[in-house]
């Protein structure tokens, strides 16, 4: 089984909707899309058909993708978070203590990260290295660009 996928009620509800227009008017869009492609002739050298049957099966990969997703997905509540730790949907401050830069960081699901918004995955390198962490606490971070040392300064929702 695939590892737990922690999500808000939004972006599930998100996935949900995703996954019924793909299997709905998404499949239907390829479906017309191959049968315009046949009705053109000869299918040995016939582009167009090829480029819909490779559509259709990065269409289908999506689909199964967001199922297994959707499958391993448990919803966490804002009220259910414990803040004397780091945890997923936690909202930590650093201060990188290489160049005293202090950063806001949300830790969330690989889905929903959006460094531009402060959002980090849970499974990147910092995500990861800051998960369980107190107040207080100094993390070593391994990132492609180098070690980081970050000290945890405040933790909330």
């Amino acid at each position: 089984m695939a590892d737990l996928n922690y999500l808000t009620k939004e972006t599930l509800a998100q996935m949900k909707e995703e996954l019924s227009i793909l299997k709905s008017t998404g499949r239907a869009e390829i479906a017309r899309q191959i049968a315009e492609a046949r009705e053109k002739g000869d299918l040995k050298e016939n582009a167009e058909y090829d480029a819909a049957k490779e559509a259709q099966g990065h269409h289908e990969a999506k689909i199964a993708h967001l199922q297994t997703a959707l499958m391993s997905a448990r919803v966490i509540d804002a009220k259910d978070i414990d803040i004397s730790k780091v945890s997923v949907l936690s909202k930590v401050t650093v201060t990188n203590l290489g160049n005293k830069k202090t950063l806001a960081y949300q830790l969330v699901s690989e889905r929903e990260a959006d460094l531009k918004l402060g959002k980090i995955s849970v499974t990147s390198p910092i995500g990861k290295g800051l998960l369980g962490k107190h107040i207080g606490d100094l993390v070593e971070v391994s990132t492609p660009g180098g070690v980081i040392k970050f000290k945890v300064e405040s933790i909330s929702i």
